[in-house]
């Protein structure tokens, strides 16, 4: 680039920072201003006698809490559910079973090896069903690596030119034993992710937790009973119990699986081509149901 332009662009990137300086200064001088203002009304009621110290800070506004956040939020999701619960005509016969109170549980359904076709069971069964996305797709960064996506783009060619589909992955789980992971593929980026959580709420499992390291031997359920292992394509994943403390030894996509199922402490190695996620979720999804595939109880 030509020495004038290099200036030019430098003087522009000194102006937008000035500019934005002085937007914080006035954002702060605006909250300072204000909370002197009313401190002063505050000390005005108090010497006029018209009110208490105990009266005004009833009536000022406290702030919320994370935690009080988070419930609203829980109970807002609760509500939506409920809504589209009580919007759901069932198709199946186990559908019209579980309107009538045959199964009160997932876990009864599932022990009882009935098969799900209809994701709305899920959401009736277990309200508190929570998912989260696999980042399974990649573009190209910045000086080389991969900037990951949530869908994965593949492209086939045709007389008219490429054609492109999007794939996803999600997971969906209540952090106590019930995880399911599903695929999906299609041509837009919406509609991708949402049938791939109707697929993961039609394959949920029961995930068979314990504690199996011999360091801890605390009799809970915060690990895994015993090493599992599971394989797709070149990907192999193994699963090792640990004591209490040492949390989730693996990178960030499988730890949302792991985290969902409600294991709190494993150990994760893997094998074979990993920068694939697509086989790597199925990996892990297909070691955890190894666990439950051995003879006892769940």
């Amino acid at each position: 680039m030509p020495a004038k332009k290099v200036k030019h662009e430098e003087t522009r990137k000194e102006i937008e920072k000035e500019e934005e300086l002085s937007e914080e200064k006035k954002e702060v001088e605006t909250e300072k201003s204000l909370s002197k203002k009313t401190e002063k009304k505050i000390e005005r009621q108090i010497v006029s006698g018209k009110k208490t110290e105990e009266e005004i800070q009833e009536d000022t506004p406290k702030e919320e809490t994370e935690e009080e956040i988070k419930k609203e939020k829980k109970v807002e999701i609760k509500k939506e559910r409920k809504e589209e619960i009580e919007e759901w005509v069932p198709k199946t016969r186990l559908g019209n079973d579980i309107l009538k109170g045959k199964y009160k549980s997932i876990g009864d359904l599932l022990s009882k090896g009935e098969i799900i076709l209809e994701p709305e069971i899920v959401d009736y069964l277990v309200p508190e069903l929570k998912q989260e996305l696999i980042y399974i797709g990649g573009s190209p960064g910045k000086g080389g690596g991969i900037r990951r996506t949530p869908t994965r783009m593949t492209a086939r060619m045709h007389k008219s030119g490429r054609r492109f589909k999007l794939s996803a992955v999600m997971v969906v789980g209540n952090e106590d034993g019930i995880i399911g992971v599903g695929r999906s593929i299609s041509n837009e980026h919406r509609v991708a992710i949402e049938k791939a959580l109707q697929q993961a709420k039609l394959n949920v499992i029961k995930v068979r937790r314990g504690c199996g390291s011999w360091e801890c031997n605390c009799g809970g359920t915060h690990s895994i009973p015993f090493k599992t292992e599971g394989k797709v394509g070149s990907v192999k994943v193994r699963l090792f119990p640990t004591p209490t403390g040492v949390g989730i030894v693996a990178d960030n996509e499988t730890k949302k699986i792991i985290r969902l199922a409600g294991i709190k402490d494993v150990w994760v190695k893997t094998y074979g081509m990993t920068s694939t996620r697509v086989n790597l979720a199925m990996a892990v999804f297909d070691a955890l149901k190894n666990l439950s595939r051995t003879k006892g109880d769940m």
